[in-house]
């Protein structure tokens, strides 16, 4: 670049452009400026500069980010989602999510109140199985048969038709037909 050139490109000129989103690197490649001088020319110019993540942030879609962050704040708070599970989710790190969660107006919760939260869905879920589990014991089904669809132990059946208030059919010996012993 010859010198005429370098003087067109003014410290405020550079420093609009880094205001309007420009990186560094970029003022360099347009400018044919070194590195060093065009944070000189920012400096002089009273530039604030900011971090690459600022940089990150500034250049992505508002509406993206907002809608990214109201779906982290439903999954936090109806789902129980834990802020791992966030960061996975939507491909960001731990701290980035919470910061998404708090912006979309979230507030984070301890891991008690997590626990807590996802054993009561846990209770829901049950609650569930073991209605669904008694309407089919009612309509004829055997314990066992349920206990076979569901992938649940015998006893895990029972304790949830119990559960579910169920009156349960007089048992049954499904063994080998015993013969009466005869009294002497």
């Amino acid at each position: 670049m010859n010198p005429q050139q370098s003087q067109r490109v003014t410290p405020e000129s550079l420093r609009k452009q880094y205001e309007s989103g420009a990186t560094v690197d970029e003022l360099v490649a347009a400018s044919g400026l070194s590195y060093g001088t065009v944070l000189n020319r920012l400096h002089d110019a009273g530039t604030v500069m900011r971090t690459s993540w600022q940089t990150r942030r500034m250049r992505q879609d508002p509406q993206a980010r907002q809608r990214l962050a109201a779906r982290l704040r439903t999954l936090y708070e109806q789902h129980g989602t834990t802020l791992t599970e966030l960061a996975a989710s939507a491909g960001e790190s731990r701290r980035a999510a919470r910061r998404l969660l708090i912006e979309a107006g979230g507030s984070v919760r301890t891991t008690q109140q997590t626990l807590r939260m996802r054993a009561a869905a846990r209770a829901i879920e049950r609650q569930k199985l073991a209605l669904s589990l008694r309407t089919r014991y009612e309509a004829g089904a055997t314990v066992p048969d349920l206990a076979e669809e569901c992938n649940y132990s015998i006893a895990t059946v029972y304790r949830l038709l119990h559960q579910a208030g169920t009156r349960m059919r007089p048992k049954h010996n499904h063994g080998p037909a015993r013969t009466p012993r005869k009294r002497s």
